[in-house]
């Protein structure tokens, strides 16, 4: 096995972790404080080709791999877990569909505006009625005279939902059948029949905007179909192996940010006349995070590993992205409420981050598959029963 990082590897991370440093540490907790969307930030990182990390050249991004995008995402969640929350939208669940589905004509279109930061991306699929159960969707797209689609219906907890300009949005087609009736959608905020509603007052990733949106006779071209119709459910679920890993990344950054704070609290922090990483009680703690970080980070590897082969090979990488997923997210959540619990007081207060990532790493367990959902994908990937 090799762990060697190649240079436009290593170039990318870099690009992120300075970006992270200079731009987004100094207002990740005022932002936070506010639930104020990144705007700024958001595209000065498409810019530099954050946002569409995997997006070939010629469609305006970096033309990197997936180990590239983990590398860089880590950096960002490292910084503040909402900024990486937008940016792993925009890579892994609106660009890597319509890469993976659309036409050139779409991949020129919707693949480049937000690759380049022109513009904000969202995935629809959740509804106030179906989380868990996607296929239990009830928003509707019918065929018109000219062969365009009338969509109608709500969809909750979209992130950048209040902000995007387009969407990926999965709806019936064909009631009756089930999964096989779901068809995805390219949806432009813009046009008329589209309502984004109140902003969702969250626990954690504040500052990514979250929202319900509605569509009433909403028209969608026909040329704005993505893939085939009736595949929608099919397209969906491979988009969230990808958009898996990008949480899974996320989780990764929250814990890496916990465990150093921690470990610089442990060296800094005096009680009984000695730093309090010299008790054993504390030292216990800090291995335990330690191990789990380390596992959780070469697993997301391994995930983003696998996707490249699979992309090279054919093949599928969904239980690696939900093992990845699973342990990362329970290994932030774990790791940060250690964190606090080695800071004290000051853990629980404004004053330092450890709150925040306290906050944010509860998110990685439930989107894109809660911690139940993928014990589920994984077991029945290793029994072969359903």
């Amino acid at each position: 096995m090799d762990f060697r990082f190649t240079e436009d590897q290593l170039s990318i991370q870099a690009i992120a972790r300075d970006f992270a440093q200079k731009r987004i540490v100094p207002v990740a907790a005022e932002l936070d404080a506010k639930g104020e969307f990144p705007l700024e930030n958001i595209r000065e990182m498409g810019q530099l080709g954050l946002m569409g990390i995997e997006v070939p050249h010629e469609y305006g991004g970096a033309g990197m791999d997936p180990i590239g995008y983990v590398l860089a995402m880590i950096e960002i969640a490292a910084a503040d877990a909402a900024t990486s929350t937008i940016m792993s939208v925009n890579n892994s669940l609106f660009c890597n569909g319509i890469l993976k589905h659309g036409t050139e004509a779409q991949k020129q279109k919707y693949v480049r505006a937000i690759a380049e930061g022109e513009a904000i991306g969202a995935y629809a699929l959740t509804e106030p009625q179906s989380g868990s159960d996607a296929s239990a969707m009830h928003t509707r797209a019918c065929k018109n005279d000219d062969g365009d689609w009338v969509i109608n219906g709500k969809k909750s907890w979209i992130t950048s939902g209040p902000v995007a300009r387009y969407m990926v949005l999965f709806a019936i087609s064909t009631p009756g059948i089930g999964a096989k009736g779901v068809s995805a959608f390219i949806i432009d905020t813009q046009k008329s029949g589209f309502h984004a509603g109140k902003t969702e007052p969250k626990l954690g990733i504040r500052a990514s905007a979250t929202c319900e949106i509605e569509f009433n006779d909403y028209v969608c071209s026909k040329d704005d179909l993505l893939g085939e119709e009736g595949k929608g459910f099919s397209i969906a679920m491979g988009v969230l192996d990808a958009g898996r890993i990008g949480i899974a990344s996320q989780a990764v950054g929250i814990a890496r940010a916990a465990y150093e704070a921690t470990l610089q609290w442990s060296r800094d922090r005096k009680a009984f006349g000695q730093p309090i990483g010299t008790f054993q009680m504390t030292q216990a703690k800090i291995a335990d995070m330690k191990c789990k970080l380390d596992a959780a980070t070469l697993l997301t590897l391994r995930a983003a590993w696998a996707k490249g082969q699979a992309e090279k090979n054919g093949g599928r990488f969904g239980t690696e992205a939900s093992v990845a997923k699973l342990v990362a997210s329970e290994a932030a959540m774990w790791i940060a409420h250690q964190a606090v619990q080695i800071h004290g007081g000051m853990g629980y207060s404004k004053e330092m981050p450890l709150e925040r990532y306290f906050r944010d790493a509860k998110i990685t367990e439930i989107y894109e598959g809660t911690s139940e959902i993928q014990r589920m994908v994984i077991a029945r990937a290793e029994t072969g029963l359903r």
